[in-house]
């Protein structure tokens, strides 16, 4: 018997009215302008696992982390979380439950807590909000045993935000994310403010809840050796679509889209210190006025007339889901024999 995704994502969209306001469109002759931030994103995540969203900055990973969360309402499309439409409960008389099973932690662990208050007041804020403890006696007991989850102590309860280095932030955000016993956490770029060193513990932190806890993690980054080491499924994002999805072992070691492989050129390897890398080629293209069929055209090497004209569709293509002509036509390929 098989049991559904916690999460389903279908043909989400969403678009941004960027256009100045009406009267100076109407003295300078300026049509509407539309940001389409997101883009028709289709995916799945089952329950305990972590899907990874990757791509360079503008790509949308963030939108959609907005989108999953209701912070931002979508243009098109719909979530499904446990079954049941996303945006319509959290709008309906039981959102309160759905904001206790779906917690976000964010990028940057400076702007993210409040500093006039309390580590204790932090942490037990969602606790006291959702009527979770009884008394201070109860909320004292389970800050600490919080705190203690993410590598603190209970002690740091009476500190403010300001006495702690950027990591001891950020595992305090996990700690508030975990105080309503969430099942699915959405993270967006929760290690890409901090050091090397300390990215590496906050990571651990974060596998080491979900294997307690049976957490499901949509994790956000533009860092692909961060994405390695948390995901189970990768999904490489450009200009608002989804150019490939697959398990984490069949992306790293067989990229098809020529988008991922110039992510993962650029990455250093041990093993290649004779071989040149090859870095990321060109810009990522205004989004107000993207490219005509396949947005990546401009900058792929395998691109003809077809990518010019016909946006590709995300496609079953064994392992992996592929959007791109040269993968379908093994234009790739036969470009490769010729190198």
């Amino acid at each position: 018997m098989t049991t559904s995704p916690l999460v389903q994502v279908s043909d989400l969209a969403k678009t941004f009215d960027v256009s100045a306001p009406w009267l100076n469109r109407v003295l300078e002759g300026k049509p509407r302008l539309l940001l389409h931030a997101v883009d028709g994103v289709s995916f799945e995540i089952e329950k305990g696992q972590t899907l990874a969203l990757v791509g360079e900055s503008g790509c949308g990973k963030s939108t959609v982390a907005r989108l999953l969360v209701g912070l931002y309402q979508p243009s098109r499309g719909s979530v499904q979380f446990d079954q049941k439409d996303l945006h319509a409960g959290l709008k309906g008389p039981g959102s309160e439950v759905l904001h206790k099973r779906i917690q976000m932690i964010f990028q940057d662990p400076y702007a993210s807590l409040n500093p006039r208050w309390r580590v204790q007041d932090i942490v037990g804020e969602p606790l006291t909000e959702h009527g979770l403890v009884q008394g201070k006696d109860e909320l004292a007991t389970r800050v600490g045993e919080l705190l203690r989850s993410v590598g603190l102590s209970e002690l740091d309860g009476p500190k403010y935000p300001h006495q702690f280095s950027g990591g001891q932030r950020q595992r305090i955000s996990i700690a508030r994310a975990l105080a309503t016993n969430p099942e699915f956490l959405v993270c967006d770029e929760p290690t890409s403010a901090l050091d090397v060193s300390v990215q590496a513990q906050v990571l651990n932190i974060m596998k080491d809840l979900q294997r307690r806890l049976g957490l499901t993690y949509l994790f956000i980054s533009h860092n692909l050796a961060v994405v390695r080491h948390v995901s189970d499924q990768v999904g490489v994002m450009y200009l608002g679509r989804l150019v490939e999805l697959a398990d984490k072992q069949t992306l790293f070691a067989q990229p098809q889209h020529p988008y991922t492989r110039m992510l993962l050129d650029a990455i250093p390897k041990l093993h290649d210190t004779g071989r040149a890398r090859t870095p990321v080629q060109g810009e990522v293209p205004n989004p107000l006025a993207p490219p005509s069929g396949c947005a990546f055209h401009p900058r792929c090497p395998h691109a003809n007339a077809r990518c010019l004209a016909e946006r590709p569709v995300l496609l079953q293509m064994g392992a992996a889901r592929i959007a791109c002509h040269a993968v379908q036509e093994q234009r790739i390929a036969l470009h490769a024999e010729r190198v």
